[in-house]
């Protein structure tokens, strides 16, 4: 990699082509996590499986993908990052493509749900945190909104281009595409990542020449790094706050809308292509919107961030079943609005957990309160296809996502809040 910035000969960063790497290594994981919600409705075609069989393993799916967060993280302490993301990018496409050979249900749950769910877990937001920590002393806000953002723009690339291929030639022809993608960045991370800006006999972008220099890799088992962190953050009040709101976050947004909107868009005579480029659209706003939200981050109070993205999601939630049949103030409207506040709420709560818990700590318990939000994406996964197999209407779930988000709102506001100091009595 010293060849690499030879090539670059100092005229920006090595920082800034790190992030452009992780950017595309989270653009593909979030494209192939994205991709059952395309095949949906061609599985329930061809095997006759019902959207709540097929909801359960996009549910294990989004679980595992949440839970592997805080143990990624403790794992690119102790191993580094580069070879957790070269094993975790060859299993998912491995399984992938194994996926093109499946027949019943509980392949689907195997594959999909605990190959593919397990191995993006580790290319997702405690990278992007770990990432972020280790090169970045200034820019944090803006840097962690761009690669957040690559989630959304894995939906722009991927999503309209796969129901096309499902819908001309077959999901097996998009599971081929998929795992190709997934291979292609392998060798992006194994030339270009290194662990640590001394790698390259650099500091961290933005910190003094004077500042003393990071720690050296923890050598702890990564179980125990991950667990120990938990022990020491759950003790505190603001973990919880930041871990069940993000809960919210999760279920309002992966878990309903990106998995359940193409198949919603079917029930009022929407083809695929169509709902896959609605999702496509609020891709292209939240990738705006993401990055916009982490410059505000690193200039604006995060608690009232947060308060208006959460709120504002929730009263477009409770608009969307009201969307369908209006025309421009119908369902663009709601792609505009919803999109820019897709996932803005990131970079905040990132911010927020490294100034409660520090920067060597703050991506192993980002990594616990990612498996919140991939917790609550997976219960909103499964219970909305419940909702709608039982009530033939997903209206029900639509309103019940959006009076979550009211609730986040009210609870972001209490995280990290200075303690009042009593005023002095007059004697």
């Amino acid at each position: 990699m010293n060849w690499a910035a030879r090539l670059i000969g100092g005229r920006f960063h090595y920082g800034w082509l790190t992030v452009a790497v992780v950017f595309l290594v989270l653009l593909a994981a979030a494209g192939t996590r994205a991709t059952p919600s395309v095949m949906m409705v061609p599985l329930e075609h061809q095997f006759g499986w019902s959207r709540a069989t097929i909801s359960l393993a996009i549910s294990v799916n989004i679980a595992l993908y949440g839970l592997m967060g805080p143990f990624a993280a403790a794992a690119m302490q102790r191993f580094g990052i580069r070879p957790t993301l070269l094993a975790a990018l060859g299993t998912m496409a491995a399984g992938v493509a194994l996926s093109s050979l499946m027949t019943h249900p509980w392949q689907m749950v195997l594959i999909w749900g605990v190959m593919v769910g397990g191995s993006t877990g580790v290319a997702a937001l405690s990278l992007s945190a770990t990432v972020v920590t280790r090169w970045f002393t200034t820019r944090r806000g803006l840097v962690m909104g761009i690669l957040t953002a690559s989630s959304a723009t894995g939906q722009l690339v991927f999503l309209p281009m796969l129901a096309a291929i499902a819908e001309h030639y077959g999901w097996r022809q998009v599971v081929w595409v998929v795992a190709l993608a997934a291979a292609v960045v392998i060798p992006l991370v194994a030339f270009l990542l290194p662990e640590r800006p001394a790698d390259m006999k650099l500091r961290p972008y933005g910190e003094p020449h004077d500042a003393p220099q990071a720690s050296a890799v923890n050598k702890q088992n990564p179980l125990a790094i991950a667990f120990g962190t938990l022990a020491m953050a759950s003790k505190t009040r603001d973990f919880w706050l930041l871990f069940f709101s993000f809960f919210i976050c999760g279920a309002s947004t992966n878990g309903y809308v990106g998995t359940h909107l193409i198949a919603m868009c079917g029930d009022y005579g929407m083809t695929e292509v169509q709902g896959a480029s609605l999702l496509a659209a609020m891709g292209i706003f939240d990738l705006f919107g993401t990055t916009l939200s982490g410059w505000l981050s690193d200039r604006f109070n995060s608690r009232v961030l947060l308060f208006w993205y959460y709120g504002l999601r929730g009263l477009s939630l409770m608009y969307l079943p009201h969307a369908f049949g209006i025309d421009f103030f119908g369902l663009p409207l709601f792609a505009v609005f919803y999109g820019l506040d897709w996932i803005a709420t990131v970079p905040p709560t990132v911010r927020l957990a490294t100034d409660v818990y520090g920067k060597e700590s703050a991506p192993v318990v980002f990594g616990w309160i990612v498996a919140g939000h991939q917790l609550g994406a997976a219960f909103a996964a499964l219970g909305a296809g419940m909702l709608r197999a039982s009530l033939g209407t997903y209206t029900v779930a639509s309103m019940i996502s959006g009076g979550l988000c009211l609730v986040a709102a009210v609870i972001v506001l209490q995280i990290n809040k200075p303690a009042k100091v009593p005023e002095t009595q007059a004697v």
